[in-house]
């Protein structure tokens, strides 16, 4: 099979590891598509238990049957699943995933909390994940109130590799389904990779484990993405339609406001759009990317 010059030549992102889907919503011995950085991949799970990807082709329409023999393996793509998804690559990623040991807690109930299309680049929904000061105004009721609005002085490095932001501080209503009253919340973000972010704050049932909330951000293309919400949370009680639709109604909030950015793309020349202390993470993210040498979903900074 002759392979076609790919549509993303920023060889950091293809050389990245992607998520394409949570591993419990594929469908069995069946043929399920998407698209990934501009090009359609197709993927199943076999009846053993096998994970295959591979670079469609109109042999193998979605929900056909598949048969591993029957593919071709030139077209296969490197299969990693980890972390409740599957995640491929269209180049050569390394041999490990980024490392989330708290997954593993015998009391951490793991989840897709949805996965939702959004018409913006992969770096701007990680950069609005960041961002606390819209909390009131967004999320009102939920992740923040009005008239408290005051962003205070946080903690940004980048350690390890990594982009780290810690004690930041928020008055919160209702952080996750369990909370019923308002609490200050401590939370901490970590960004392990170009577009994959996570935010930690104290477990209710537990203060002394952290649930973590994040979205893997699939690029389908430049301004178009699927954000997969992951949810690892210490909770008993609330039921999984309880988590999913808490998170898909914080999500909804946020499409409208990522959908109507301009431009789609997130500029990472420090000139393009005036920063505030808030963004002291967002400002962090884009010059970690500008020196990861990230071109795609991007405006590179002017030399």
């Amino acid at each position: 099979m002759k392979l076609a010059k790919p549509a993303c030549t920023d060889p950091v992102i293809l050389n990245q590891w992607h998520v394409i889907s949570a591993l419990d919503e594929i469908g069995v011995g069946v043929v399920n598509q998407t698209l990934l950085l501009e090009e359609r991949v197709s993927y199943s799970i076999t009846p053993a238990g096998e994970c295959l990807v591979w670079r469609s082709s109109p042999e193998l329409p979605a929900g056909a049957p598949v048969a591993p023999a029957a593919l071709d393996r030139a077209a296969a793509l490197p299969v990693k699943p980890e972390y409740g998804y599957l995640w491929t690559s269209l180049g050569n990623p390394p041999a490990e995933l980024f490392p989330l040991p708290e997954y593993h807690h015998p009391r951490r109930r793991n989840m897709n909390a949805g996965t939702v299309g959004v018409s913006t680049s992969a770096p701007r929904a990680v950069e609005n994940f960041l961002d606390l000061a819209h909390f009131p105004y967004v999320h009102e009721g939920s992740l923040g109130v009005l008239p408290h609005t005051e962003v205070v002085e946080y903690d940004v490095e980048i350690r390890d590799g990594e982009v780290h932001a810690t004690k930041c501080d928020m008055l919160v209503p209702k952080v996750g389904v369990n909370f019923d009253a308002p609490v200050v919340m401590r939370y901490r973000y970590r960004v392990p990779h170009p577009y994959c972010v996570m935010l930690y704050y104290d477990s209710l049932p537990d203060p002394s484990i952290e649930d973590i909330c994040a979205i893997w951000v699939q690029p389908m293309s430049a301004d178009r993405v699927r954000a997969h919400n992951y949810m690892g949370v210490i909770d008993d009680d609330s039921t999984d339609t309880d988590i999913k639709s808490y998170q898909l109604l914080i999500f909804a909030q946020d499409k409208p406001i990522l959908e109507n950015q301009h431009p789609k793309l997130l500029p990472l020349d420090p000139r393009a759009e005036t920063p505030i202390r808030a963004d002291r993470s967002a400002i962090a993210y884009r010059r970690w990317l500008a020196d990861l040498g990230v071109t795609y979903g991007v405006v590179p900074a002017r030399v």
